[in-house]
């Protein structure tokens, strides 16, 4: 055995026979998700950056739309992962029959509430829009409301995708989701420098290239999810259908995570409010800081959807013991890829600073908030967010749901004022506070998962 596979061996195993995955199947369940995410983060800047020449006008319409963007992409990932658990438990039972209505029921619920969406983005842009930001300029404004219509006509697609791609995963095509993305991607990047360099269509430029890549990933993929050779797949049958029993199992798992992402978006919002009161220099710098965080975070985040699979499977098997064989296998491998990658990216965090325009007061404030974000992520991240994947795919919802609650919107926005505000610690208050939310989040996750209670969870 190397050295690698005894690190992240646990203690108490189970017999060769259970194990459904060996440590060359979970590389290849991660690694393309990893590959994924950090591709869309780096298309992400790249759109920034396009976006940028457009004018001032077409940057702030496009960001202010993208947050609320961000509440409907919550909406159709909850949904995605709701229908991903519950798919998972059906193919660790062996039931392709079911498994294949909870795949055309997830993948008609993703379309049916995307096109509700779409029309009431459509409809009610302009009140949307005036209630949420109507202290804008004018050309802002129109901006706004030009990139919203255009986003609003690619929901259907991204919810489609979001489904199917969650099915994929469920069953470890991690790889084929990759290449999707890669595809998708490629085709917005492209598509962007067309639109705003070659025919100067402003937001307009950005917008449709979106809308293109969406719509490519969503046909590829439902075209996919039709393939009988797959573990797991749709029927017209189970597409078309409206079966109450299975779509009940879907939203027990998809609403308690809307209604957790939904509240720690706003927490966000209110935290933002906190950190414009610190001046330009430490706005500037928690600005950039948390751009860092997003990269820094991505080893810990991508390794999320391999619990569900995982622990998913066999929870559907009724293996208790295997769940939580492979719980504590997946979080070794959680805390050394996380550490790791913590500490090589706060190494090129000094070199990335320089292409930063930023003060040198900024630059030292952002190294010390990477320096506690890096400690702090290492530390409790894999617990508090990648574990309590496992609980969700076990059907431990509720309690998941509450933890969050507690800790990200009461305790992080409190401990925010306290040390921000109170004690006079600016944006650097912000961050322990973040480390702190962290911190009660790992304790109560931790917990739950040792007091066993998540294992006697039914989804199906």
């Amino acid at each position: 055995m190397s050295v690698w596979a005894r690190w992240i061996e646990p203690k108490r195993g189970i017999p060769a026979e259970r194990q459904m995955f060996s440590n060359t199947d979970l590389r290849k369940l991660i690694v393309p998700i990893i590959i994924e995410q950090f591709l869309a983060m780096l298309v992400g800047l790249a759109d920034t950056l396009m976006i940028s020449y457009a004018g001032e006008a077409a940057v702030s319409g496009v960001s202010l739309v993208n947050q609320l963007n961000n509440v409907f992409i919550l909406v159709f990932t909850a949904l995605a992962s709701g229908g991903a658990v519950v798919a998972s438990q059906y193919m660790g039972r062996g039931d392709r029959e079911d498994g294949s209505l909870a795949s055309g029921q997830l993948v008609m619920i993703t379309t049916v509430i995307s096109v509700v969406l779409t029309a009431v983005a459509l409809l009610f842009s302009t009140q949307i829009l005036g209630l949420l930001f109507g202290n804008v300029e004018p050309d802002v404004m129109a901006a706004s409301k030009e990139y919203l219509r255009i986003s609003a006509y690619s929901f259907p697609f991204l919810a489609v995708y979001n489904g199917c791609a969650g099915l994929f995963r469920s069953m470890g095509k991690t790889r084929e989701v990759m290449n999707v993305s890669i595809v998708m991607n490629l085709i917005n990047v492209v598509g962007n420098a067309i639109g705003i360099f070659g025919l100067h269509a402003g937001v307009a430029g950005v917008a449709w290239p979106s809308f293109l890549s969406r719509a490519f990933a969503a046909v590829v993929t439902f075209v996919w999810v039709f393939d009988r050779k797959n573990a797991l797949y749709v029927t017209w049958k189970g597409l078309l259908s409206w079966n109450g029993g299975m779509q009940k199992r879907i939203f027990r798992i998809a609403v308690p995570n809307s209604i957790e992402s939904g509240l720690f978006q706003l927490s966000k919002v209110a935290l933002s409010s906190i950190v414009a009161l610190f001046g330009t220099t430490q706005i500037a710098a928690n600005g950039v800081a948390q751009s860092f965080w997003s990269v820094a975070a991505q080893f810990n985040s991508a390794i999320g959807p391999a619990f569900i699979t995982v622990i998913g499977r066999y929870m559907g098997a009724g293996d208790r013991e295997g769940a939580e064989y492979y719980a504590q296998k997946l979080l070794r491998i959680t805390y050394i890829g996380t550490a790791l990658w913590n500490v090589v990216f706060f190494v090129l965090t000094f070199p990335l600073l320089g292409l930063f325009d930023i003060s040198t007061q900024a630059k030292t404030l952002v190294i010390w908030l990477c320096l506690m974000h890096n400690i702090g992520c290492s530390l409790f991240s894999p617990v508090a967010f990648s574990l309590s994947n496992g609980l969700r795919a076990a059907g431990d919802v509720t309690y998941t749901m509450f933890a969050a609650i507690f800790s990200t919107v009461v305790c992080r926005v409190a401990f925010s004022y306290l040390y921000g505000i109170v004690l006079n610690w600016g944006v650097m208050g912000i961050g322990l506070a973040m480390v702190t939310d962290w911190c009660i989040k790992c304790i109560l996750i931790w917990v739950r998962y040792r007091g066993g209670k998540w294992k006697n969870f039914q989804v199906i």
